[in-house]
């Protein structure tokens, strides 16, 4: 019986010794160790066929490969962004459902929205780092007879009032383009918001709205096979991958820069070690030669940082964005 009693101790002994080798880690710090363990999501607030969903299918390609998971790219458009924020915002804080999402949401929401805002681009989220920023550009209807902004603003202010311009929502930065745009002319315009961009280029098009301001990856092609007209770049000086066109600085509106910019998020609470595990992971995928390439062609370029270079942007972004929805006196639809 003692001798029983002596090997069971004996036995505790050991076991104990043995579990005190090593830390015992909680549950979470496993997780994390082996993350991913299974497909990730990507939720995103535009449609299908929107130039940041074209570079988001890109980039998960190379997401993919380096995470040694499926990247899955979910559309949720419609709102202004808030379904796709609000779907964010209350999903699990692991790393397997994140967002991507551009300046409209995440800048210019908070002040068009104020308290009716469902989500808190700063409080809600963690950015996990950017990855692609590129100019807008000012085009129009092949029948406006009109090659650049001197003559739009001559056309304009000959039907004050009367004609539009169409942009894939209010509080987009096409949208806010514009007004800073009219207020620096004067030019007096009908604002005709639609559900995503790539409608309001269907529509240019198809001469049911005359102007818009869009980013390059979808529209330029559509400009190259002689769709639409391009006016002007926003950027303060001409991109090197559209030379040819000139700036609206050039044409007379002093210190105009307005740009699409693209980043990637997590709910706020996800584990440090996974956000940072993301964002080496996502400066990686940026530098794919397809995602370039891709960008590229829209004349955007890839734009790598961490995410407190991202969470700095952001802030910064936002009160810049607020003084131009303050003077232009943008309302919710």
């Amino acid at each position: 019986m003692n001798h029983s009693h002596s090997q069971r101790r004996q036995f505790l002994r050991t076991a104990l010794g043995l579990a005190t080798v090593g830390p015992i880690l909680p549950a979470t710090a496993w997780a994390q160790a082996d993350y991913p363990r299974h497909p990730i999501r990507i939720l995103i607030g535009t449609p299908p066929g929107d130039t940041v969903d074209g570079w988001t299918r890109q980039l998960v390609v190379g997401l993919s490969a380096s995470l040694g998971q499926p990247v899955i790219v979910e559309n949720k458009a419609g709102a202004h962004g808030m379904i796709v924020g609000n779907a964010a915002k209350v999903a699990d804080k692991d790393g397997y459902t994140l967002l991507v999402s551009t300046g409209g949401p995440m800048s210019i929401n908070p002040s068009v929205y104020g308290s009716k805002l469902t989500y808190d681009p700063v409080k809600d989220f963690v950015p996990i780092g950017p990855f692609t920023k590129g100019a807008l550009y000012l085009y129009c209807n092949n029948d406006v007879p009109v090659t650049n902004l001197k003559e739009m603003v001559a056309y304009v202010k000959a039907r004050p009032g009367k004609v539009s311009y169409g942009s894939g929502g209010t509080g987009t930065t096409q949208h806010l383009s514009m007004e800073i745009l009219k207020k620096a002319t004067g030019m007096e315009m009908v604002h005709v918001p639609y559900k995503g961009s790539p409608m309001v280029l269907q529509d240019v098009i198809g001469g049911q709205i005359p102007f818009a301001f869009d980013a390059g990856g979808s529209l330029l092609p559509q400009v190259r096979g002689g769709k639409v007209r391009v006016l002007a770049v926003s950027t303060p000086t001409r991109s090197s991958l559209t030379p040819e066109i000139p700036t609206l600085v050039e044409q007379g509106v002093p210190g105009f820069d307005t740009r699409v910019w693209a980043g990637l998020f997590a709910p706020v609470g996800t584990p440090q070690a996974i956000v940072d595990r993301l964002n080496k992971d996502l400066n990686q995928a940026i530098q794919a030669p397809k995602f370039v390439e891709l960008l590229r062609v829209g004349a955007a370029e890839p734009w790598s940082g961490s995410s407190k270079d991202m969470s700095d942007f952001l802030k910064a972004d936002i009160e810049r964005w607020r003084v131009v929805v303050r003077e232009a006196n943008v309302k919710p639809e």
